[in-house]
């Protein structure tokens, strides 16, 4: 039993090592909900396997730099600052030709701004959402991407919605 099962695990090791990994880069612009849509870009690398991919992500929304005070915040939006680390599910290469689609889970940093009063929260968010990736020319693809973020708590200025929609079209470089 103990033989089979050395087997068994050396087995698995060989085949997981031979599948080679991927990796992209990918540079973004987009519009980033609440509470109001702003402009957004940002970029993204990752690696990964035949299904499963992992991918780091730095994204700016920017911010309404015109509010006068804190007491008028309602409608102001702030400036948002992301910095996650993601898993992806994603289909195989060559399963849709030149078609690759993906859902993603993942957390990490975020900073909340409103640039003129100088006042400012940062937590740990998480986002989940999903994409395709289309292959255009040799190694080149263009991306589009939606995600939903949940960040942990409000500003202390109030009049942020701690969940927000992001949707992006990118470039995406696969080596």
């Amino acid at each position: 039993m103990r033989r089979i099962c050395l087997l068994l695990c050396a087995l698995l090791v060989m085949l997981l090592g031979a599948s080679p990994a991927h990796a992209d880069l990918t540079a973004f612009i987009g519009a980033q909900s609440s509470p109001s849509t702003r402009m957004t870009r940002g970029i993204s690398g990752g690696s990964g396997f035949l299904v499963v991919a992992f991918e780091g992500e730095y994204a700016q929304a920017g911010g309404d730099d015109l509010c006068p005070s804190l007491a008028s915040q309602a409608g102001c939006a702030p400036s948002v600052r992301t910095v996650m680390f993601n898993g992806l599910v994603q289909t195989p290469k060559g399963i849709v030709p030149k078609v690759q689609l993906y859902a993603t889970v993942g957390g990490g940093y975020y900073r909340v701004r409103f640039e003129s009063q100088g006042v400012q929260d940062t937590g740990f968010g998480t986002n989940v959402g999903g994409g395709v990736k289309i292959d255009l020319a040799g190694p080149l693809r263009l991306r589009l991407d939606y995600r939903l973020f949940k960040l942990t708590k409000e500003t202390e200025a109030g009049g942020y919605m701690p969940t927000a929609q992001r949707f992006y079209a990118g470039v995406n470089l696969a080596f």
